[in-house]
């Protein structure tokens, strides 16, 4: 029953049975499979699809959509292209969802390259702290994590904190309780710490666009 009512949302979508299964992570094949939708799949599909009411999906009751939300005011981003959003508006990402919205999205960019990789955003990056690795002005590709346990450690990040706005550095574990460590790949920028309840989303930079 479920997995009919999700049918027949992403048939109103246009969303495709692959990129609802790439978008929430669920198995591919999950609409064909016999055996029923887990807990940590719906959780993982009302997350996404924020749109979806869970009164209706799960009691049968009120409309599809949210608050009498339309198709053209949901958040559903087009499957053919990965949403470019701006700076700002990833600093106004107040959870660590990082809830795009269209009115967040730049444009869209078609990437085959990225095409087996689950990429939320991208976003350009400003500044010079992270070269050599990016340049001013290169175009980044993001992959939100939901769980703290899930950082790679010395990899670079995007994280969006309360206080500093969005940051672009490479995270190493802290020897202080509560703290991330945060590392430039310019060492004119010296390490710092970041309090762990400053931190209000984090994404992995898992590709980049650049122009000589």
């Amino acid at each position: 029953m479920i997995k009919e009512k999700l049918l027949k949302y992403c048939e109103l979508k246009g969303i495709t049975k692959t990129d609802f299964c790439k978008n929430t992570g669920v198995a591919i094949g999950f609409f064909t499979q016999g055996k029923g939708v887990g807990s940590d799949n719906l959780e993982a599909i009302l997350d996404y699809y924020k749109d979806i009411s869970s009164d209706w999906l799960l009691r049968n009751e009120g409309e599809m959509l949210r608050n009498g939300a339309s198709e053209a005011s949901s958040q559903k981003i087009p499957s053919e292209g990965i949403p470019l959003v701006e700076i700002e508006a990833v600093a106004g990402f107040g959870n660590a969802d990082f809830a795009i919205t269209e009115q967040d999205v730049k444009d869209y960019y078609i990437v085959p390259e990225f095409s087996l990789l689950h990429i939320d955003f991208m976003l350009k990056i400003r500044g010079s702290s992270m070269y050599p690795k990016y340049n001013s002005g290169d175009v980044v590709a993001c992959t939100i994590i939901k769980e703290r346990n899930f950082i790679q450690w010395n990899r670079c990040h995007i994280i969006a904190t309360a206080s500093q706005g969005i940051l672009c550095k490479r995270l190493l574990p802290s020897e202080r309780k509560g703290y991330i460590r945060a590392v430039s790949d310019n060492t004119s920028y010296p390490p710092f710490e970041i309090p762990e309840e400053d931190i209000t989303g984090i994404a992995l930079v898992v590709g980049v666009v650049r122009m000589e």
